[in-house]
């Protein structure tokens, strides 16, 4: 899948906002807020649920690498997540 494909698809589901559970949260981080290194992907069954949570890294900006944001798209079509959610910025490591 082409990296601008995989960013349109995640973009369209988190523009939906919260519509229940499950729900799938996105949080980027990075040694600077230009500079995202990492990504974790937390989902969550329901309300009060235990959270499980999945990171992948990269050398780049995972922003921009196309095998990590088709897997990301991957992850929320196989959860079938009703919400997704992303933090919106680049939290510092």
């Amino acid at each position: 899948m082409h990296i601008d494909k995989a960013k349109k698809r995640i973009a369209k589901q988190v523009k939906k906002g919260f519509k229940g559970y499950p729900q799938i949260t996105l949080e980027y981080f990075g040694a600077s807020k230009e500079l995202a290194t990492e990504v974790a992907i937390r989902f969550t069954t329901e309300l009060g649920a235990p959270e499980q949570e999945q990171r992948f890294t990269s050398q780049a900006d995972v922003r921009e690498d196309e095998v990590i944001q088709s897997a990301l798209v991957k992850i929320i079509e196989r959860a079938e997540a009703s919400s997704v959610l992303e933090i919106e910025g680049v939290s510092t490591l």
